[in-house]
């Protein structure tokens, strides 16, 4: 009996790693697509050819094109397929961890920069469908609010450490790390200054430390 129940177990384990793959496949067929005709010129069918599964696999894994863009943007944001939220993953967990405002803001910077470095063209995505598109519209809007809710939980984290320069609130330090480390100013920088990503980490530190501290 032990001997079928290890089978089964391994055979759920396969099927979910099979799963798992395939819809990075997906995705990864949907971030071409998007990046090159446009969100609204790509068909669910030309995703599912593209990755090479049924149109209804597409469908059954992420229910509507939407669905798959939203997803899309949640696994560049945390690295993986793995439901996990941002917070509790090991980079913010490690920057909360750091003893000292000025080092938090230079682990933040790092571990921001890898963030964008594989989330901004999704959400370059994701603005340029927004402006055609309500139901976009409306889901960029819900991830811009959650985005500026971790933002602030990271503010939190300095604030207990000590306070801001010239007596800055919490709401006004938010409003500055949530513009400066924003998609669009990263990717003025790296896109159109051709900044490479170790010096735009480091401006991020640099102009963070003089703002806030």
């Amino acid at each position: 009996m032990s001997k079928v129940k290890g089978v089964r177990r391994y055979d759920s384990s396969l099927r979910a790693a099979q799963a798992g793959q395939t819809r990075m496949r997906i995705l990864d067929a949907a971030q071409q697509l998007f990046a090159h005709r446009g969100y609204a010129a790509t068909t669910m069918d030309a995703i599912a050819s593209t990755a090479g599964v049924a149109t209804d696999t597409v469908y059954a894994s992420f229910g509507s094109k939407s669905g798959v863009l939203h997803r899309l943007l949640d696994v560049r944001v945390g690295g993986d397929d793995s439901p996990v939220a941002l917070l509790e993953r090991e980079g913010p967990k490690a920057v909360r961890a750091l003893p000292t405002q000025k080092s938090q803001v230079a682990g933040f910077a790092t571990d921001i920069t890898e963030i964008l470095e594989r989330a901004r063209p999704v959400d370059d995505i994701m603005r340029g469908a927004a402006a055609v598109d309500p139901e976009i519209a409306a889901l960029r809007g819900r991830m811009q609010q959650t985005r500026y809710d971790n933002i602030r939980q990271f503010v939190l984290w300095l604030s207990a450490k000590g306070p801001f320069r010239g007596g800055m609130s919490e709401e006004e330090a938010t409003a500055h790390v949530w513009t400066l480390a924003s998609p669009e100013v990263h990717g003025l920088l790296r896109r159109e200054r051709k900044w490479t990503k170790d010096r735009y980490t480091a401006w991020l530190a640099d102009t963070l430390s003089r703002t806030l501290l």
